[in-house]
């Protein structure tokens, strides 16, 4: 089972009301902005939505309402792995229920485990459902990396195992991942920075934070970068390089949510340990952002 997902896919935000519940209204009207600038699908409950911070009923509230708000008309994957095998089942069991299109599923973070741990962990997620599975590599978060030679093992053991969200931020393990996977492995940058590199190596696309901000112009560039229009790749990319690293000056999702308040997209509210820009990096930010017109 492969599915051929490409382009810009967002890693979207979980936006919050004051009194920090999650706000609807306002998330609505994210997807429909992402729809209308041709974002190519939307991650739900990702680490740039708070996944971490929402209790179970908000995590499975906000993942059925996803995949109605959006009724089909791009695809919708769910964030579903932890640090617990059994629970990142039981999130994975239950966004498959929920009729999402794949789930995302992260190595377990804080454990540290071994290769052979790695490969239990997503096997048994594997065995557990039927819908497509991105697995994720973040080693700056999860403190552990998954291999190259275990994600072609995975690819070409597991069926429904049908993409990797690569971030080690690495180009040499990315170069040598997109060598050795099978033919119909999808493979996305996780590195916005990284994205335009990744798709002229041969990535699918991207799971991108920036798309928050700039849905039109990232599905834009990876279009052009897929299509070999290296001119016009080149000339987004650069013109929005700096931005890409603004959003990333303090720890996601925390310069892009405020990216999105300055263009009243949504309320400056973060479940925490999340917090408030510093003043210096948020004035750094909103000027890069009216250079841009974004504001």
């Amino acid at each position: 089972m492969r599915k051929a997902w490409q382009g810009s896919i967002v890693a979207i935000v979980t936006p919050f009301n004051i009194d920090g519940s999650i706000d609807y209204t306002a998330f609505d009207n994210l997807i429909e902005f992402h729809v209308e600038n041709e974002t190519d699908g939307i991650v739900v409950c990702g680490t740039t939505g708070e996944a971490a911070t929402l209790n179970k009923e908000e995590y499975a509230n906000l993942i059925k309402h996803t995949v109605e708000k959006v009724n089909k008309r791009i695809p919708v994957i769910a964030g579903t792995g932890t640090n617990s095998t059994s629970e990142a089942i039981e999130n994975s069991c239950l966004a498959e229920s929920l009729g999402v299109d794949g789930i995302l599923v992260v190595a377990p973070y804080y454990n540290k485990p071994s290769r052979n741990g790695l490969k239990d962990y997503f096997t048994q997620i594997s065995k557990a459902v039927s819908v497509p599975i991105v697995l994720y590599n973040v080693p700056g978060r999860t403190a552990c990396n998954i291999p190259v030679d275990l994600v072609v093992e995975l690819a070409n053991e597991l069926d429904n195992v049908v993409g990797i969200k690569e971030a080690s931020g690495n180009l040499e393990q990315l170069a040598c991942l997109l060598k050795d996977k099978p033919s119909d492995f999808m493979v996305f940058s996780g590195d916005d920075a990284l994205a335009f590199q990744a798709v002229c190596m041969g990535a699918d696309g991207v799971i991108s934070v920036i798309a928050n901000i700039i849905p039109k112009e990232f599905h834009t560039l990876m279009n052009a970068a897929e299509k070999g229009d290296l001119n016009q790749a080149r000339a987004i990319y650069f013109k929005y390089l700096k931005l890409i690293q603004l959003c990333f000056i303090e720890s996601n999702p925390i310069p892009v949510k405020t990216g999105l308040a300055v263009m009243d997209k949504l309320s400056e509210e973060f479940r925490s340990p999340m917090c408030r820009m510093i003043d210096d990096n948020r004035d750094l930010l909103v000027a890069e952002m009216r250079k841009q017109g974004l504001i």
